[in-house]
C-alpha cells in the first residue's frame, strides 16, 4: 500500500488530528470540508448557497493538488444540519459536476457539526 498525505494552503487548515486528505494508491480520501476560508480560516455563514460555494471550493482545491478534477471523484457524502436546505445546497453541489457524470451520494442530516456550521462534505476521488 501507498499512502501519500496530500495538503494545501488553498483549503482550510485541519482543525483536528486529521489530515485534509489521504491518498492511497490511486484513490484520494477527503475529509470533511467546512465553510472555512483557508487564509483567514473564518466561516461564511448566513446564505446557505454561499457556504456551500465554500465548501465545493476547498474541496476543488485539495483535488487539484492532487492533479485531480470533480471527473475523478466517485464518491460524496454531504452533512447537513437542516433538510429544508437539501434543494439548495443540491442545486450548487449539482454545478460542480458534469450533467450524467455526478458521483455516488449521500445526503444525511445530522443533530451539528463542527465549529456549528450548517454543512459538510466529504469526498472520494480515484485516478
Amino acid at each position: 500500500m501507498k499512502k501519500k498525505i496530500i495538503s494545501t494552503s488553498q483549503a482550510p487548515s485541519a482543525i483536528g488530528p486529521y489530515n485534509q486528505s489521504i491518498k492511497v494508491n490511486d484513490t484520494l480520501f477527503i475529509s470533511g470540508q467546512i465553510p472555512l476560508v483557508p487564509k483567514t480560516m473564518e466561516l461564511i455563514s448566513g446564505d446557505i448557497e454561499e457556504e456551500t460555494h465554500q465548501v465545493m471550493k476547498n474541496l476543488e482545491s485539495i483535488i487539484k493538488k492532487a492533479e485531480m478534477s470533480f471527473k475523478n471523484v466517485v464518491k460524496s457524502t454531504i452533512y447537513l444540519d437542516n433538510m429544508k436546505n437539501f434543494s439548495k445546497v443540491n442545486d450548487v453541489y449539482g454545478s460542480y459536476f458534469e450533467k450524467g457524470d455526478e458521483p455516488a451520494r449521500e445526503t444525511v442530516a445530522v443533530r451539528s457539526l463542527p465549529k456549528g456550521v450548517r454543512i459538510e462534505i466529504s469526498m472520494i476521488a480515484v485516478n
